[in-house]
């Protein structure tokens, strides 16, 4: 499998940015009336999945992950 190659720094902070939008998507909590509530559910769950993944990027330097990790809840 190929390296993975480090992003931009304008990347990164779209990355970043990106993952505060899960975070904020999580946060609110705010189900749409024509989701059900396993449509919602598995909306949530891949929010949290994609901000895992996110996390475990390694061209993280000092971003603070403290809202990931409480929207994540692990």
């Amino acid at each position: 499998m190929a390296e993975e190659e480090t992003p931009s720094a304008e990347q990164i902070a779209k990355n970043y940015s990106a993952m505060g939008d899960s975070v904020d998507f999580i946060n609110n909590g705010a189900k749409p009336d024509y989701m059900s509530d396993d449509m919602w559910n598995d909306m949530v769950e891949r929010n949290k999945e994609h901000l895992r993944i996110m996390k475990a990027k390694d061209y993280w330097t000092d971003e603070d992950m403290t809202a990931v990790d409480a929207a994540i809840g692990d």
